[in-house]
């Protein structure tokens, strides 16, 4: 998965900080590298196929609680996801959340 376009794609779609898109794409290179969504689901998740599903997380949410939504939702079908979901952003020295 291009990496950048994740992050542009993000921004472009949800908004959100710095932080909150560094945190977000990491989790999803961390998901896709995990090779668990192959394994569940037969096939690679896609930039456009991950904005689908984070559009259909109820309106309102900011860009970690629709990615914590979607992995809400593969943990109920799949199990496992979980560990994948966004808990908290600590601040780095720079007072910016990451």
């Amino acid at each position: 998965m291009d990496t950048n376009r994740l992050t542009h794609t993000l921004n472009e779609e949800f908004g959100g900080s710095e932080a909150e898109l560094r945190v977000v794409t990491r989790q999803v290179r961390d998901l896709v590298d995990s090779g668990q969504v192959v394994a569940d689901r037969g096939r690679e998740l896609t930039v456009d196929e991950l904005v689908d599903h984070l559009q259909d997380a109820p309106e309102g949410s900011d860009l970690i609680e629709r990615w914590n939504w979607w992995m809400g939702a593969l943990d109920v079908a799949y199990g496992g996801y979980e560990r994948f979901s966004v808990r908290f952003l600590r601040n780095d020295e720079s007072g910016v959340n990451t």
